[in-house]
């Protein structure tokens, strides 16, 4: 795949990072300020700073890219006439935002037509900022970061998402057979930076049924910027999506759908 144009790179990158930064300082302003709502359970929640963060990122695109379309998370759905779509998760990871918690971020992904273009993802507590995709080596603040070693499953710490509620029945027997195969288990509660650990080595892949495509895209550009690979399985009727090593994400898929 051809790299991206530099200046859709850094359009994406200026627009997360500023909306990571609007969302943090609307946060330190006072969680009783933020305007807290439920969307699909007490864990699933919204706040003035999703919005807030999302409109920004929507008003720059507007003005610098007119005619792409936009899909926000948090309600923009706009078609567009070039082809072209971003993604945005303002605040992915909000719950986690919400309770104080590091593991949050603001992201954003471009696709032309059906492909990935790139990714981005700022984390304001470390200020960093992550770009890559398909055809784009993926950087920290735009330094390159090293190809994935590729390791398999048993080796590899996996970060992923299950409801304990929802752990009976076959989606729950598929579940735990992933989960009984790798070397460790995280749930850390944001699928772009769980995406961002994959792209450092830090985590040896991410998995988890029904992502959201602002959960999975900007972070599946940054883990295919480094070599890894993205993937979904259906078992059951569920779609199952992974990201990372390439031998584990195969080998995950696998006793996901128990081969």
């Amino acid at each position: 795949m051809s790299a991206p144009d530099p200046d859709d790179v850094r359009l994406a990158g200026d627009v997360v990072r500023a909306a990571g930064r609007l969302a943090a300082a609307m946060r330190d302003e006072g969680v009783e300020g933020l305007a807290v709502a439920e969307k699909t359970s007490v864990s699933d929640v919204v706040t003035a700073a999703d919005h807030a963060a999302e409109e920004l990122v929507a008003q720059r695109l507007r003005a610098e890219r007119p005619g792409d379309g936009l899909l926000g998370e948090e309600g923009v759905d706009e078609a567009g006439t070039t082809g072209r779509r971003w993604v945005i998760d303002p605040v992915d990871g909000t719950y986690n935002f919400l309770s104080g918690l590091s593991w949050w971020c603001s992201a954003l992904a471009l696709l032309d037509g059906d492909e990935l273009v790139l990714g981005a993802v700022y984390h304001p507590h470390e200020d960093a900022l992550f770009v890559g995709g398909p055809g784009l080596p993926t950087t920290r603040d735009g330094q390159r970061l090293p190809q994935l070693d590729d390791v398999p499953l048993a080796r590899a710490s996996a970060a992923t998402y299950f409801h304990p509620a929802a752990l009976a029945g076959a989606a729950g027997r598929a579940f735990g057979r992933a989960t009984g195969a790798v070397a460790a288990v995280r749930m850390l509660g944001s699928g772009s930076m769980d995406a961002t650990a994959v792209a450092q080595g830090r985590l040896g892949l991410v998995f988890q049924h029904s992502v959201p495509t602002w959960d999975e895209l900007p972070g599946a550009a940054l883990v295919r910027g480094v070599g890894g690979t993205t993937r979904h399985e259906v078992v059951d009727g569920l779609d199952w999506y992974a990201a990372g090593a390439p031998t584990a994400v195969a080998e995950a898929c696998a006793a996901l759908a128990g081969r």
